[in-house]
């Protein structure tokens, strides 16, 4: 059997988790509060969605409050319930009306877990949840910035869970040296990847061609891309300059993501593509509404965040989608990516570094390229896959509810 035979098999014969019953003795179900913000597009919201329709095939109910957003009707349609409150408020006498209004939504719906998954409507959920001795459920989605005292003391409710949920080793790490916690709460459920939409084998070849043909690139030159939103910690100064070690290679770079406002950055990146004599080279595209395309467009995926992610989801998205991933050797990223296996990893912030890596990933031959897809895949499938993180966080649940309830 070749390499590339055995890693196929490897990832079809990947198992489905099987999601644990949130089912009472009785056979009513168990019912799930998560709290955050708001229910807009970011990661953390569509892990809220994800877990509301993960509780729901598990035979429980699934509550999340928040402020509203573009994914409320999503939660519906799923069978969710929606209840609005202002948990995005960091302002001290709403949040102290939270608590009130949580406590009374437990009460009412026979809440049997709430779940907070940011800080802001943490302290609230804690306190309802100690009201009325249900289990309180945190997840860690970050290395919080600790500047100061009152800084750490903010952070610090995230580390209140019965059972605290980290999205990778690297945030577990992060927990357990700045905070005094058991290590027995904490469980490390990784970020999970949706593998039916992100998977070379879904996106037709028409789909390419039409992004490819909307982004205007130049024809048959290798792509280089770096998704995300235009913010500085996201590095897409560090690939420009590490572009300009590359003059050898024909290449082209995407940058792809929304400014969000910021204007002025997105100014300071035209000019230094301009400055850097990179005109027809590297080029600033806005979101982009078939990512999946965009991956499969893509002959090199880049993840140059200068500040350490919990878990980036382009590491894993550019390995689920067959991609050599270049990322900074820091954060999640080093857990989710195998150097010189599925990915190279560069020296943080270090274009020189980048544009190594980068050279080695352009590098490959067919077969090096085809054995390096195959195992990105199946690392992803293995490790990294939606369906892994419900079946885990549905798991842990399931243990609270079991176990005896809080004092």
């Amino acid at each position: 059997m070749t390499d590339s035979t055995y890693l196929n098999t490897m990832i079809s014969e990947a198992a489905t988790p099987v999601l644990p019953s949130l089912v009472k003795a009785d056979g009513t179900p168990i019912t799930v509060l998560q709290v955050v913000p708001a229910m807009d597009s970011g990661g953390v919201e569509r892990g809220t969605l994800d877990m509301a329709k993960a509780i729901i095939e598990a035979g429980g109910k699934a509550i999340v409050a928040s402020k509203g957003g573009q994914l409320v009707a999503r939660l519906k349609i799923a069978g969710a319930e929606h209840v609005e409150l202002p948990a995005h408020s960091k302002n001290p006498w709403t949040m102290w009306r939270n608590t009130g209004r949580l406590a009374k939504l437990i009460k009412e719906r026979g809440v049997d877990i709430v779940h907070a998954r940011s800080r802001a409507p943490a302290r609230p959920a804690h306190r309802a949840a100690r009201k009325t001795g249900v289990p309180f459920v945190t997840t860690v989605h970050a290395p919080y910035n600790i500047h100061n005292r009152f800084k750490r003391y903010y952070n610090s409710i995230m580390t209140k869970g019965d059972i605290v949920i980290s999205i990778s080793e690297f945030v577990s790490s992060y927990i357990k040296t700045n905070y005094q916690v058991d290590e027995g709460k904490i469980r490390i459920v990784h970020r999970g990847m949706d593998t039916d939409s992100f998977s070379p084998h879904t996106v037709s070849a028409v789909r390419v061609i039409k992004l490819s043909n909307s982004w205007r690139l130049p024809d048959g030159v290798p792509l280089i891309m770096l998704p995300g939103r235009l913010t500085r910690w996201k590095g897409q100064t560090v690939l420009l300059e590490a572009l300009t070690h590359l003059r050898d290679l024909d290449l082209c770079c995407a940058l792809v993501g929304s400014d969000q406002g910021r204007k002025g950055y997105r100014d300071e990146l035209e000019k230094m593509i301009v400055d850097l004599d990179l005109v027809g080279r590297a080029f600033i595209m806005d979101d982009c509404d078939d990512m999946p395309s965009a991956y499969m467009l893509s002959d090199v995926v880049v993840s140059a965040s200068t500040d350490p992610e919990g878990f980036g989801r382009v590491v894993s998205e550019g390995q689920a989608m067959g991609r050599p991933v270049v990322a900074s050797d820091h954060g999640g990223a080093k857990e989710q990516l195998l150097p010189n296996e599925t990915g190279f990893l560069f020296e943080n912030g270090d274009a020189e570094s980048c544009a190594r890596a980068i050279r080695r990933a352009l590098g490959l031959n067919a077969r090096e390229r085809e054995i390096l897809s195959l195992k990105g895949q199946e690392r992803v499938q293995q490790l990294f896959t939606k369906k892994l993180m419900c079946a885990k966080t549905v798991g842990v649940y399931h243990e609270l509810v079991n176990a005896k309830k809080p004092n």
